[in-house]
């Protein structure tokens, strides 16, 4: 048995309503809604990570010998969490509902975040996010309306964060969902145009979206374990299926960082976190680029759901939920492999 999709309440209460996607549509066109108010970033409650406080970026998972070191990591990470608000009252989240709050943290902030809490200082905003159907609005404006709201607020936070807490410190771009789909602006607009914060870049990890190497003008997918200045990313659906929205965009295998289609065996997987984030199972998945994609052999072990959505059958044979928890020690490893690698090429040491 498949775990449920996050094992939220709000998101099973609107899978149960029915099989057709409008279950998750607003009620009203975006112009004809209100927006709810910017964010101030002057105020650490707009932030779901700061580096100097305890949040879920602060968490491991149990019974494993990970630990926090954001005190003294040497590099900044910038994470933009994925969609966790699925509301029909209004196309963009509010920053004072408690309920999606507590939501990201719980689930993104603690289960994708953390993964680079062993070598940086995490930094996570708040936006207002665009709900879950924007991404599947195909007959109005609405659903671009709402995603340009969000990555105003993105901006706004990066500026924030490049003006009052940067200081020059080498940077990692990390996201997934629909983080990605603002990071990959975030990166063209910001490092694409600007050698000097490019050359403060680590490495970006744009999960959980199709990224296309023409979307950049200079930045490039990594072509190996230890490379910076470049990015990755992948989208993970089951062996032998296809998923034609993720397809033809970049496709870094997260067991081997590298692009070619070689399957590289469950042996090199160091673990995989379950949505429990309780322990880890080494040796979860392989892994295997097809086509934009990376293909997994599904395992039998709970806690890595598949992405289950009404009125989206397509969606069924996506692991699009587990991209970073299957390979949670992986990146986390190769995180501390890259800042290694640029603090040397950079510092020489």
């Amino acid at each position: 048995m498949h775990t449920p999709l996050f094992r939220l309440p709000l998101l099973g209460a609107l899978l149960a309503l029915g099989s057709c996607l409008t279950v998750i549509k607003p009620g009203k066109d975006f112009a004809r809604v209100a927006t709810p108010e910017a964010p101030d970033y002057r105020m650490e409650d707009n932030w779901a990570a700061l580096p100097d406080r305890r949040d879920s970026a602060d968490a491991v998972p149990r019974h494993t010998r990970l630990r926090n070191q954001q005190r003294d990591a040497p590099v900044d990470v910038f994470f933009v969490h994925p969609t966790t608000y699925y509301g029909r009252t209004q196309w963009n989240a509010s920053l004072t509902d408690a309920r999606v709050n507590h939501l990201t943290d719980a689930s993104t902030i603690r289960k994708q975040a953390s993964a680079f809490n062993s070598t940086g200082r995490i930094y996570a905003p708040r936006y207002r996010q665009a709900t879950l159907f924007s991404f599947f609005d195909e007959h109005s404006t609405n659903g671009q309306e709402a995603l340009a709201v969000a990555y105003s607020d993105v901006k706004t936070a990066f500026q924030y964060y490049l003006d009052h807490y940067n200081q020059g410190r080498p940077i990692v771009i990390a996201s997934h969902s629909q983080g990605t789909h603002h990071a990959t602006r975030l990166l063209r607009e910001f490092f694409d145009q600007d050698p000097k914060l490019r050359r403060q870049l680590v490495a970006a990890y744009l999960i959980g979206f199709k990224v296309q190497p023409e979307q950049f003008q200079v930045l490039r997918p990594c072509d190996d374990s230890t490379q910076t200045g470049c990015y990755v990313g992948w989208n993970t659906v089951e062996w032998g299926q296809e998923y034609p929205p993720f397809q033809g965009g970049v496709a870094v295998n997260p067991l081997t960082w590298t692009r070619d289609t070689a399957t590289a065996p469950a042996r090199l997987n160091l673990g995989g976190v379950p949505y429990s984030f309780d322990g880890v199972d080494k040796r979860v998945v392989d892994a295997k680029v097809h086509n934009g994609l990376v293909w997994i052999h599904p395992t039998t072990r709970p806690g890595y759901p598949r992405f289950l959505l009404p009125g989206r059958p397509e969606l069924r044979h996506s692991f699009h939920i587990a991209d970073y928890s299957l390979f949670y020690y992986n990146i986390r490893q190769n995180a501390e492999a890259r800042v290694r690698s640029y603090r040397m090429l950079m510092h020489g040491g």
